[in-house]
């Protein structure tokens, strides 16, 4: 289970997450790293660097963000897999990289999120969203599978990468709705988001905080993949709302440290993580970004939830004939 607060109970609850349970937690003395697998200035790095400044002092005296890029992002992974299981480093990954390409790229994956790696927390939960040109003349999702199904040929399409999580998303939504769709693999959200502004492709799935503030000025928001609506975009229906039940698909970054990583500082960890997210000022920098606080319960249920939804992609990539090469 996981939850995400509000502002207002914030402050409160910071100090009796800090102070419960202190007896059974333990923290670090030295500095402590957050490796992470993408390069400074993205979202990966932007989210490490709030954690960094606000675990300092609830976890280790002080917290630097380390980035290993490379390989899309299973350098660091394996990088954390092979450190010393001190606490003194511990891994912050998109649940891309833990769920979903193990199935996709499993020639190049060689760690297991559960064996190799001690799941501590989700730090932050985030949306996917469907978007089209502004000028698409469909004005819904359901119209714009009608105008889709009248195209001859198939439909260009991106997301922001070939395995990702978003493409994955369109092959199940063309596939259940019977619409020929041409993925255009991207590296990156960026340049895919011009080009969808543009009007050179047909719609775009990626994170609702790539596309938010184009909403109304080069792009229109048809869908989104949360539970409920986002508050910012009443007028934008769920993919639940709209008969998409399946592609209500949260991504998340999360917190790992290396196997044999001693239990009291797992739970410290864990704490110190939940009291961060629980700060007034997290809440607020993690909302500007289109990203909740949302933490685990506990070690156990955050295991449980990677458990979960690397069997859900893996039907999902069985299912749609995915190959790395495609």
């Amino acid at each position: 289970m996981t939850f995400a607060i509000g502002r207002r109970a914030a402050l409160g609850l910071a100090a009796t997450l800090a102070a419960a349970g202190a007896a059974r937690a333990q923290t670090v003395q030295r500095p402590a790293r957050i490796i992470i697998g993408f390069p400074p200035g993205g979202s990966s790095d932007v989210v490490a660097r709030l954690y960094a400044e606000r675990l300092r002092g609830l976890y280790a005296p002080s917290i630097v963000v380390d980035g290993r890029v490379g390989a899309a992002g299973r350098i660091a992974v394996e990088f954390v897999k092979g450190a010393d299981a001190d606490g003194l480093t511990f891994l912050q990954t998109p649940a891309s990289m833990l769920t979903l390409q193990p199935h996709v790229f499993p020639r190049e994956v060689r760690y297991d999120a559960l064996t190799d790696l001690i799941p501590v927390s989700t730090v932050c939960t985030y949306p996917f969203a469907f978007a089209v040109p502004k000028d698409h003349p469909a004005q819904s999702l359901p119209a714009w599978i009608d105008w889709a199904k009248a195209q001859r040929g198939e439909i260009p399409w991106a997301s922001p990468a070939a395995g990702s999580s978003p493409h994955f998303m369109g092959i199940v939504l063309g596939r259940r709705a019977g619409v020929t769709m041409n993925h255009v693999p991207y590296r990156g959200a960026a340049p895919a988001v011009q080009d969808a502004i543009a009007g050179r492709l047909a719609c775009f799935i990626g994170v609702l905080g790539d596309v938010s503030t184009h909403h109304g000025q080069g792009l229109r928001l048809l869908a989104v993949s949360s539970a409920a609506r986002n508050p910012r975009f009443p007028d934008v229906p769920t993919f639940a709302e709209l008969g998409h039940a399946d592609l209500n698909k949260d991504e998340w970054f999360g917190a790992l440290l290396p196997a044999g990583t001693p239990a009291p500082l797992v739970d410290g960890l864990h704490r110190a993580i939940r009291a961060a997210a629980a700060t007034p000022e997290m809440v607020a920098a993690l909302d500007r970004l289109e990203y909740a606080p949302t933490t685990s319960d506990t070690p156990a249920a955050f295991a449980a939830r990677i458990r979960a939804e690397r069997d859900d992609w893996a039907r999902i990539v069985r299912e749609s004939g995915f190959r790395p090469e495609n």
